[in-house]
């Protein structure tokens, strides 16, 4: 029994299995890709990202409403008092709001008070004497927590490298895993997807802190996970196979493994539309970047990361084991 089926010099089954030409498309995906980083990238040197309170400092107020309010009233009410750029999203429940000040508030009415805890104690008691005023029902003040400059700073610097360490990481297992070309195509496959996910933030203005910062690094690891699985097959077909060239190999292991990647991308995304939709305001952004993250990273496990190795050319030679010195000496007779 043939393990291959051909039709005009081309595999289009293998080991009962149909396979797709995917490498057909690859220099339009190439170019996709080309197009996508490009925008991300000028979106980044454009508008760069809108860092949230987390990276920037400021300063965080909770309260509890006895009455459920409109957020929009409430924005509005802090603008009229002074409190520009006031960030307001539901906490926990509709009568719980999260307040985020922008450093620029917190840094002129630090200047009244010697102290940071009686700074943020007063930017508390103000936001709800303020909120009071508008309202006929009780507000409590929960729980003020100030992020002074230096520590975003910080934050925002151990964030960098931490994702950068991720990347390097990622490089040397899969250069010990396979081999060094496969690594090549696996950091070009992150990278790829780390800049579009932040052009999209950077295009959209949307809020990046700390929670977004984690969504990245957790794309980091699920792209790279659905690429190691096609690597895998990419490996053992180069060894299986015998009457196929590089680009057929391809197609043979994008085919094999195309129902788990889209079973596991479907599932993943399920889920994160839940958490879109009804997770609340507060992991909004969070959810949001996975699912762009998540979507991205399939599409780049298949055409970015073996496109990759296509333009490496990637051979059988460079998968087969090494020979040790003086092996073919001893199998001689």
């Amino acid at each position: 029994m043939k393990e291959t089926k051909e039709e005009n010099g081309r595999i289009t089954e293998y080991m009962g299995k149909r396979v797709y030409d995917f490498m057909r498309w690859r220099k339009l995906a190439a170019v996709l890709s080309v197009v996508l980083v490009a925008l991300s990238i000028g979106a980044l040197a454009m508008n760069g990202l809108k860092l949230g309170l987390d990276f920037t400092g400021g300063t965080q107020i909770e309260v509890g409403y006895q009455n459920a309010p409109k957020l929009e009233d409430v924005r509005n009410q802090l603008d009229a008092a002074g409190f520009k750029g006031a960030s307001v999203v539901r906490f926990g429940s509709d009568n719980e709001l999260l307040i985020k000040l922008p450093p620029e508030v917190t840094e002129s009415m630090t200047q009244r008070s010697a102290r940071d805890e009686e700074a943020s104690q007063s930017i508390g008691d103000n936001v709800v004497g303020e909120l009071r005023k508008g309202t006929d029902g009780r507000i409590d003040l929960r729980r003020v927590e100030m992020v002074g400059p230096q520590v975003g700073e910080e934050l925002r610097d151990d964030g960098g490298l931490g994702m950068l360490f991720a990347l390097a990481v990622v490089m040397a297992y899969v250069a010990l895993r396979f081999q060094y070309k496969f690594s090549v195509g696996a950091v070009v496959a992150l990278i790829h997807d780390v800049i579009i996910v932040l052009g999209f933030f950077a295009l959209f203005k949307l809020d990046f802190d700390l929670t977004v910062l984690a969504a990245v690094l957790a794309v980091i690891g699920y792209s790279i996970n659905d690429t190691i699985v096609v690597y895998d097959r990419v490996r053992e077909n180069f060894r299986r196979v015998r009457k196929a060239d590089t680009e057929e190999i391809m197609n043979i292991s994008i085919s094999q493994t195309l129902g788990r990647t889209f079973m596991t991308s479907f599932t993943t995304l399920l889920v994160l539309w839940a958490l879109q939709f009804f997770g609340g305001e507060l992991i909004h952004n969070f959810s949001l970047a996975l699912i762009v993250g998540v979507v991205v990273g399939t599409y780049s496990s298949v055409y970015v990361a073996i496109n990759a190795l296509m333009a490496l050319k990637v051979s059988k030679e460079d998968l087969m084991p090494p020979v040790k010195e003086g092996a073919e000496l001893d199998e001689m007779p």
